[in-house]
């Protein structure tokens, strides 16, 4: 009886948030919505019409998204939010379950979590986006990566790639950790999933939305530029110095660095237990750093990352400590109801959770540096 007390708490308490909250936003879900009611009839997916509000995914998903079409928009938004939060319950316990070697409990973990990913979860939900899924399939490959199922972690990372495309940045660690194997799998699966919505737009059509998708994606990256939101590298260079080549420059040389960084920590892999944890949590957390629209919510995927720096954070050394913790600190507390509007502003404009992001960057080499994990 008592294991179930907690269970209902969560789903009283989730229900209540959606009913007083919620249930008026989900602004992105209605977008995935749309898109699915147009790919069922063939329509075009990327109009400039849309505004701030454009699909910028690829076709396939639509279709993956098109029995919300078929749902009354109250109804199916209440859905959407249910599977979101049993996702987000999956996301945290696989994260932790996942990582070799605890040294916390799993409770202390799961906690750990909830409180410095929770301003995170919390803008996901609220907006219907879809960031929790693609989670769970990035994790479910690192799990299965874990226990040698490299088919099934290359079909997991493919099928992310239509969640959001930015999944593609683990196709390295992919080949790393699970092989030509993995990786051809992968591969195997955006090839059939770049051609399936032939069968209802035809060939011609099918290519006509996946220039449609690109135009988007490059066509909307300057105007959401300077959005408080945007913690892009881009986005952080622009705040800094103003938008400008220079400023475009820079952002792609830091990015290279990161990469850099990432690179580095693989090599870096002999004598540690389960490597790729470290290394795949490291990638999800610079995701939207990388990308030209890279809101703060997209940290979600760092969900691993986070827990390994809290897991291992007593044997670091005491300045390693200290800078993890400030980094956990204004990256997560970083909040517009705790700060108020002028506090959060500046902020925002000096790219603080950008510049936390890229500390703990460094943490994380850290700990591969000391073979902590």
């Amino acid at each position: 009886m008592k294991s179930l007390i907690w269970p209902a708490v969560i789903i009283a308490l989730a229900a209540s948030i959606y009913v007083i909250r919620i249930q008026k936003e989900m602004v992105d879900f209605a977008v995935y919505r749309t898109a699915a009611a147009r790919a069922m009839d063939a329509e075009p997916l990327y109009r400039a019409e849309d505004g701030h509000y454009q699909y910028k995914y690829f076709p396939a998903f639509a279709f993956v998204m098109a029995p919300f079409a078929k749902i009354d928009p109250e109804g199916a938004k209440a859905i959407w939010f249910a599977l979101s939060v049993g996702l987000l319950s999956t996301l945290v316990r696989w994260s932790v379950r996942g990582l070799p070697e605890r040294r916390l409990t799993e409770r202390t973990l799961i906690w750990f979590s909830i409180i410095l990913m929770g301003k995170f979860y919390a803008h996901e939900l609220n907006l219907g986006q879809t960031n929790l899924l693609l989670g769970v399939l990035l994790t479910g490959a690192l799990l299965s990566e874990q226990i040698e199922q490299p088919f099934l972690a290359g079909a997991l990372v493919g099928l992310g790639i239509f969640v959001k495309p930015y999944a593609i940045i683990l196709l390295p660690w992919l080949l790393l950790t699970s092989g030509l194997a993995g990786l051809g799998v992968a591969l195997a699966v955006v090839a059939v999933g770049l051609t399936l919505p032939a069968a209802v737009y035809g060939w011609q059509g099918n290519l006509d939305q996946i220039v449609g998708w690109y135009r988007t994606v490059t066509d909307t990256t300057a105007p959401n530029l300077l959005v408080a939101e945007n913690i892009s590298l881009a986005t952080m260079w622009a705040k800094w110095i103003g938008p400008s080549p220079l400023a475009a420059q820079l952002a792609v040389v830091t990015g290279l660095v990161v990469l850099g960084v990432a690179a580095w920590v693989m090599t870096r892999r002999k004598d540690i237990t389960d490597a790729g944890y470290l290394e795949f949590g490291l990638l999800m957390l610079v995701v939207p750093l990388l990308s030209p629209q890279g809101w703060d919510y997209v940290l979600l995927l760092g969900t691993p990352a986070i827990v390994v720096l809290v897991d291992r954070w007593k044997e670091m050394t005491r300045p390693w400590r200290a800078i993890t913790a400030v980094a956990l600190f204004f990256m997560s507390f970083t909040i517009f109801d705790l700060l108020g509007r002028a506090l959060y502003a500046r902020m925002m404009r000096i790219s603080i959770v950008s510049v936390c992001v890229l500390v703990l960057v460094a943490c994380l080499a850290n700990l591969r540096w000391r073979k902590l994990a």
